[in-house]
């Protein structure tokens, strides 16, 4: 059977984990949380503690964590994997990132022997779990030959945009771009409804099926309609990939005056207390306006 290593397994990285496992292949797993890898375990994986461990069973090695610190961490921290990685093996790294971050991230694991992939990952748990996620990548071909299958069985599809890393990082900043701004549009449009007294479900209704929708519209806006603000993707996860999109922005000089309104929406929410809460809580930063309650309210 064939192995691959998964470290991480929140919304995106459980999806992965479970495509791999109906691959064929023998999944091994670690995660901050002990309790996450012990459940994928009692379904059919492999348990590990500490990334060096799953690095030390598997020659490709996926990580799908929140930020570039916490793949600093997986591989450079203590029990992190680049220690254990035999020469040869491929380093997966599916987080939205600074592109010159990951560009350093490749020299410094090609120096130790190891081949790396630039691969940011887009289309939420869903299309994780099935699949059918995309992922922008970039690699040198002898790590794409090497890890070509397992991307392949993760990834509905695979863009291969470059033969060195940053490639795949920039492009998945420029996608964050819009998704952040269509959200931050999607909530004021919604915001806008509410105050003037239009029925939310009507309005809905309306957009999702005019030239004013967008994919973005017709998923948050469902969450805020059901009043169910559970974490798919938090606010804070925009708050640092618009914050990675002006970055990139700022270092040429470049304007993006939506993508930094957007972002300051974002900061509001965040500090406002939804930090945590799904990103289409970015609506509650709008005054004078009545949300729908909860769908689950008084129900067990």
């Amino acid at each position: 059977m064939n192995k691959a290593g998964l470290i991480g397994l929140g919304a995106m990285g459980a999806g992965i984990a479970g495509t791999l496992r109906s691959k064929g292949y023998e999944v091994h797993v670690c995660d901050v949380r002990p309790g996450a890898a012990l459940r994928f375990a009692e379904q059919g994986g492999v348990a590990w503690a500490t990334p060096a461990q799953v690095a030390a069973a598997c020659d490709v090695v996926v990580s799908v964590v929140v930020n570039a610190q916490q793949t600093e961490d997986v591989l450079f921290g203590a029990g992190g994997a680049a220690a254990a990685m035999k020469p040869g093996s491929v380093f997966v790294m599916c987080s939205t990132v600074d592109p010159n971050w990951s560009i350093a991230l490749e020299e410094r694991l090609n120096a130790a022997g190891i081949h790396y992939i630039d691969a940011p990952i887009s289309g939420g748990a869903a299309k994780a779990a099935s699949g059918q996620m995309t992922m922008m990548s970039a690699a040198r071909p002898e790590a794409y030959a090497k890890a070509d299958p397992v991307l392949d069985a993760m990834a509905g599809k695979v863009y291969r945009l470059g033969d060195r890393a940053g490639a795949g990082s920039k492009v998945k900043i420029i996608n964050q771009l819009l998704a952040g701004v269509h959200i931050a549009a999607a909530a004021e449009a919604m915001a806008l409804g509410l105050r003037e007294g239009v029925a939310p479900d009507a309005l809905y209704e309306v957009i999702t099926h005019s030239a004013g929708n967008s994919w973005m519209f017709e998923n948050r806006m469902a969450h805020v309609l059901a009043g169910d603000y559970t974490p798919l993707s938090a606010v804070d996860i925009f708050v640092k990939d618009l914050g990675l999109v002006l970055d990139t922005a700022r270092a040429s000089k470049f304007p993006l005056p939506l993508a930094s309104t957007a972002h300051q929406m974002f900061m509001q929410a965040s500090t406002a207390g939804f930090a945590k809460e799904d990103d289409s809580a970015v609506i509650k930063i709008f005054p004078g306006i009545e949300l729908p309650a909860s769908s689950k309210a008084g129900k067990p």
